[in-house]
């Protein structure tokens, strides 16, 4: 008789149960893999496509539930079926919560086992409806403009002080350093402190000192006289002189030599700037804001940062709070990169499931803002109308946390291996026999012992 296409996968740390488990699927003509542990069965769904999950829910080290939350996130159509010696009413609705689609106890009836496996293999078949109607109620959106000062976006209270001191200082010249990891936004603040006060018509120049090659850096800051360097055949103003009447923004200006950092020095305390080759200063008006990501503290104990720079940059220190610190600017950003992609990519607004944006919410973001903004742009180019958890990275999602690998024998090892081979070839002796180079007795023989 012909297998089912089905293939299922039994979880459990009692090898009975799992036994009985197997000769009952097998009778109804499906192909089973089991798995001792929730390491098990983590190879196997890597390795395998599975329809169905049944798991226990209390085994060693790693429970039930760990491999559901992972399953869940990993695997969000592969319906589970809990089966447990162990019940209780929490441990229910947990299951349940998880997206666990039927719950038995032990003992269980064979027919009880195949009433529950129908049901859960049922419930994968079953045609959704088209996106835009089965989430027209459930999906998240939220307005981000009524939370938006000038291009920042949020509600929290780490952005509120951010945009309290912006109100503070957007009308004067006084110099500002911003602060904060790479991808915080740091030049969005920048932009609001210049646009949102009465410079906002003078320019803004934004310059990434880490951009320019070293040698270069002081002459496109400062400008240069004709013959200042070899190819310098006529005068040209630089950044500063650019600048003049409105801002200069100087991003990841730890990566500034000596030399410029003596020259910005210079201007900070003179108000003029002297191009490269002149012999002349030109005085300039405008607002210094400086950036970095770099802990400028230490590079000062290192000697390769300006102590009296240092001093001159943070006359106002603004400090960008990473994405993790304000979890709850998540859902407003989302919202702000789902509309912006989504009309760029497919001309309508694109929505997000609440299992996506829960996963979202719950990652810590080490790249920040920059990082989310990129996953929400491909989430968008690979989803239809709604991005769901199918479309964000594995990297966001849970992991189970294994213990470190005990030391095995070698005869353990190999008896784990010849499982292994078992629950690929569904139990077939004589083809696992090939695929190990043994005969079949040599397999009858070690499964034994």
């Amino acid at each position: 008789m012909q297998l089912r296409k089905e293939n299922i996968l039994i979880v459990d740390d009692d090898i009975n149960i799992l036994e009985l488990l197997q000769r009952h699927l097998h009778s109804w003509n499906y192909h089973c893999y089991k798995a001792l542990s929730v390491k098990e069965a983590v190879q196997i769904l890597k390795e395998s496509h599975i329809d169905l999950l049944i798991t226990d829910l209390k085994m060693p080290q790693i429970d039930g539930f760990e491999l559901i939350k992972f399953v869940s996130e990993h695997y969000p159509k592969l319906p589970k079926l809990v089966v447990t010696g162990y019940p209780s009413v929490q441990d229910s609705l947990t299951a349940i919560k998880s997206g666990v689609v039927a719950y038995l106890t032990k003992p269980f009836t064979k027919d009880e086992l195949k009433a529950s496996i129908d049901k859960s293999l049922e419930t994968n078949k079953r045609t959704l409806l088209p996106p835009n109607k089965s989430h027209s109620n459930n999906t998240h959106r939220n307005d981000s403009q009524s939370s938006a000062y000038g291009e920042i976006i949020g509600k929290s209270e780490k952005i509120d002080e951010v945009i309290q001191i912006i109100e503070r200082v957007k009308d004067n010249k006084a110099t500002i350093f911003i602060k904060g990891e790479s991808g915080t936004g740091k030049e969005l603040v920048a932009r609001a402190i210049h646009y949102q006060g009465k410079f906002a018509r003078a320019p803004f120049i934004a310059v990434n000192c880490g951009g320019i090659p070293e040698n270069l850096l002081e002459s496109e800051l400062f400008g240069y006289t004709k013959g200042a360097f070899t190819g310098a055949e006529k005068n040209r103003d630089g950044f500063f002189q650019a600048a003049h009447g409105g801002t200069i923004f100087l991003d990841e200006i730890g990566n500034a030599s000596m030399a410029v950092q003596s020259r910005l020095l210079r201007v900070l305390q003179e108000k003029e700037v002297v191009k490269v080759g002149a012999q002349k200063a030109d005085k300039i008006d405008l607002r210094v804001i400086a950036a970095t990501n770099s802990n400028l503290k230490e590079m000062i104990r290192k000697g390769t940062f300006r102590e009296d720079l240092y001093y001159r940059l943070t006359v106002v220190e603004i400090e960008v709070a990473p994405l993790r610190e304000r979890r709850e600017d998540i859902s407003l950003l989302v919202d702000k990169f789902l509309f912006k992609y989504g009309v760029e990519y497919k001309d309508r607004f694109v929505k997000i499931s609440p299992d996506a944006l829960t996963i979202l919410k719950r990652y810590n973001w080490p790249g920040n803002i920059r990082e989310l903004e990129n996953i929400i742009q491909r989430a968008v180019i690979m989803c239809d109308n709604i991005v769901e958890v199918t479309h964000l990275p594995d990297t966001l999602k849970f992991e189970i946390d294994f213990p470190a690998d005990e030391l095995l024998s070698l005869k353990e090892m190999e008896k784990q291996y010849i499982q292994r081979v078992l629950n690929y070839t569904d139990n077939n002796k004589t083809k696992a026999a090939e695929i190990l180079g043994i005969d079949r007795k040599t397999i009858r023989l070690k499964m034994d012992q």
